[in-house]
């Protein structure tokens, strides 16, 4: 028998935690059609898989690709960390239900709550939907060069609902309106949704300041609104949660964590929530891992969702800097690169740079790092490789030393300012712990903040190749076939007959990670980070090549994933 595509020669992780083994891949149309000895005699198409491994395509469960799929049919950066599947929606962050004239809201909503520019989700989405199920009808028929599938999400919900009078501290919704929320949970599930998310996060706010709808509702409502999901017996929840007091560091863990799990109980459906390492939070995320088990020894389906790395705020001159406060660089702003880098490179204005920045506070500059393109993009520091540390050996400021390196690295110097899981023994816990779930890499969102989308390459080559805390295979999986099982994306996720052909051909030793970098390419554009990646040599999408060395092959075999599929 001909194949239309054979991969030849390659070590096969296959997503279960099996055992590596050298094995030939056979696909036909969409699907694997044969595993072990292939005979590539007569295949329309092979890939020499001699000395990589040959992997399923990654599950992302957390992305926020809602808008950029309307314009992007890339999908990037994900797409360039062998992920084949997005999942949409996450912290109850969705552009349906909406009803006619709002999208302005759910838009405003989006840019404050996930840096993601609401002129750019206005121009580049077309709003000529209104529940969930016309928005993904209305995004089916795009081109895509990956899978995706979504949440229906809480905040729109509310939104449609109750309209503004949902974002009240004290607003809680009627009787007739928890029955409406429900139905419209029902209707997006019949749709094709793939759960319902929510947001608590005491961060997440609307363009006034004002906490998003649902942060402070009675858990009561949530049950309600979710009953759907456990009477259809399908179905995943979301949350980003409230682990913390309005005063940032005194813990309401215990609390947050008793309604999500008798949510799931109530439901009987798996239910997944954002966890990091927390500076002013001390070690809570022990606490959240010791009551997500004994929760799901007693009938909860708990997966706290954590990241491999630290979630850090990037400072590009090319977008935003450490400097943009000081006066003397407000006549860079409106420069391009070039222009910026120009103008630090000016003796007089260096100096008045300089001079402005010595005031600046030190503390803060402990805690940053510059990532050059020499070294490529790291995450985990030494204390004596801050920004702070770096200027106090070179005898400067910090403002100082960080205008040299932009000048030494031609203005391409990036400073990472980790935030969250800033520890990386805490991520070894968070990793080591059988009940997380991988997540958090928030593609599509913080489009100037944070570019988080690359944490496959990191996984594997930092936790897996580099520290060795985790076998590839385990590794694998966790990428793979544990988030497609939790999402309920069929036959993904696993190399074996029958399943789709979403795959990955990777050369470990060669995977890294290059420096983040500004582009102008959303609607009007608005600026973002990407961030590419060596080592992935072929992307495989529903049977047809999609990327090779990251390079896009011009084919679009993605599909939109639906739960009703």
């Amino acid at each position: 028998m001909a194949h239309d595509l054979v991969i030849k020669g390659g070590t096969l992780v296959d997503g279960t935690g099996a055992a590596a083994r050298r094995a030939d891949i056979g696909i036909d149309g969409d699907r694997i059609t044969a595993v072990g000895e292939v005979d590539a005699g007569g295949a329309g198409q092979v890939i020499d898989a001699e000395g990589r491994h040959v992997t399923p395509g990654f599950v992302d469960l957390h992305s926020h690709l809602d808008a950029q799929i309307g314009w992007d049919p890339l999908m990037s950066s994900s797409c360039w960390h062998g992920v084949t599947s997005v999942v949409m929606g996450n912290c109850g962050m969705t552009f349906a239900p909406v009803r006619p004239g709002q999208a302005e809201v759910l838009a405003g909503l989006m840019e404050s709550v996930e840096d993601i520019p609401a002129s750019a989700i206005l121009d580049g989405l077309s709003w000529d939907w209104e529940t969930y199920g016309d928005y993904l009808d209305t995004i089916d028929p795009l081109p895509k060069g990956i899978n995706a599938g979504g949440y229906v999400g809480d905040v729109a919900l509310r939104a449609y609902v109750a309209g503004d009078a949902s974002c009240e501290a004290d607003f809680a919704l009627s009787e007739d309106q928890l029955v409406q929320m429900a139905q419209l949970v029902e209707a997006s599930m019949e749709a094709g949704a793939f759960g319902y998310s929510m947001s608590r996060s005491l961060t997440h706010r609307t363009p006034d300041g004002r906490s998003v709808p649902g942060t402070w509702s009675d858990p009561a409502e949530f049950l309600r609104i979710a009953e759907p999901l456990g009477r259809l017996g399908r179905g995943a929840l979301e949350c980003a949660p409230r682990y913390n007091e309005v005063d940032g560091s005194t813990s309401r863990v215990d609390e947050e964590m008793a309604w999500i799990a008798e949510l799931s109980r109530a439901t009987g459906r798996p239910f997944s929530f954002n966890l990091m390492q927390m500076r002013s939070m001390g070690d809570h995320y022990r606490r959240v891992l010791e009551l997500a088990d004994d929760a799901n020894r007693n009938g909860a389906k708990l997966r706290p969702q954590t990241t491999p790395r630290s979630i850090g705020i990037l400072f590009s001159l090319a977008a935003n800097t450490l400097v943009d406060d000081l006066p003397s660089f407000a006549a860079l702003k409106d420069r391009d690169l070039a222009g910026r880098l120009a103008g630090i490179r000016d003796p007089e204005i260096r100096a008045r740079l300089e001079e402005e920045g010595a005031s600046k506070a030190v503390e803060p500059f402990e805690r940053m790092y510059l990532m050059v393109p020499s070294t490529g993009a790291r995450y985990e520091y030494a204390p004596d490789e801050s920004i702070a540390r770096q200027a106090a050996a070179r005898g400067v400021t910090p403002v100082a030393h960080y205008l040299q390196v932009l000048d030494e690295t031609d203005g391409l110097a990036i400073a990472n300012w980790p935030v969250l899981n800033e520890d990386f023994d805490a991520i070894s816990e968070l990793l080591a712990s059988p009940v997380t779930i991988m997540g958090l890499a928030d593609a599509g969102a913080h489009a100037t903040q944070i570019m988080d989308a690359s944490q496959p390459t990191f996984f594997l080559s930092h936790w897996v190749r580099d520290r060795g805390e985790l076998t590839l295979e385990d590794a694998v999986r966790r990428l793979s076939s544990d988030t497609a099982r939790f999402i309920g994306f069929r036959d993904r996720g696993e190399v074996r007959v029958g399943a789709y052909a979403d795959l990955n051909v990777i050369a470990l030793d060669g995977m890294a990670l290059p420096l983040p970098e500004i582009v102008h390419d959303f609607p009007g554009g608005s600026p973002r980070f990407i961030q590419r990646a060596t080592g992935i040599d072929h992307t495989i999408v529903n049977g047809v090549p999609f990327l090779e060395h990251g390079r896009h092959t011009g084919n679009l075999t993605g599909r939109l994933l639906r739960s009703t599929d």
